[in-house]
């Protein structure tokens, strides 16, 4: 099995087809894409491919190391709207191509009108390390 790292962004990647943003949409098409969404991960739990996932607020702040002391927080530099993410799912599945098919699924989570979105996932592998060698 090979955990993958499924990414919802806010903007960035191509358009969806279902082009409407989150904050337009009524609280029921809301409540309609989440509980998608929830349905989508209990499904994979029960076939034990399902390991975390949140949505993700469009707030943040950046902090970095500087030196001894309080680290500087800003709202800058900003990221590249590529790197804003809405939120991800992590899945343990036994093929890349299990979770391209899941990614696609995912993808047609209801957005207005009760449409599928057909938004792009993106899908990140985790970083795997060789096994270790011992003689």
């Amino acid at each position: 099995m090979a955990k993958y790292l499924l990414l919802k962004h806010y903007r960035g990647a191509p358009a969806p087809v279902n082009d409407v943003p989150m904050d337009k949409w009524s609280p029921e098409e809301v409540t309609a894409h989440i509980q998608y969404m929830q349905d989508f991960a209990a499904r994979l739990e029960t076939t034990g491919e399902y390991v975390d996932g949140q949505a993700l607020s469009p707030e943040g702040t950046f902090v970095r190391y500087d030196g001894e002391g309080r680290p500087p927080v800003t709202d800058g530099p900003f990221a590249e709207t590529k790197d804003l993410i809405a939120g991800w799912m992590i899945i343990d599945v036994d093929t890349y191509e299990r979770a391209l098919d899941l990614a696609g699924e995912l993808s047609a989570a209801p957005g207005a009108d009760g449409k599928p979105i057909h938004e792009w996932i993106e899908v990140r592998p985790f970083l795997a390390y060789p096994d270790t060698i011992t003689e």
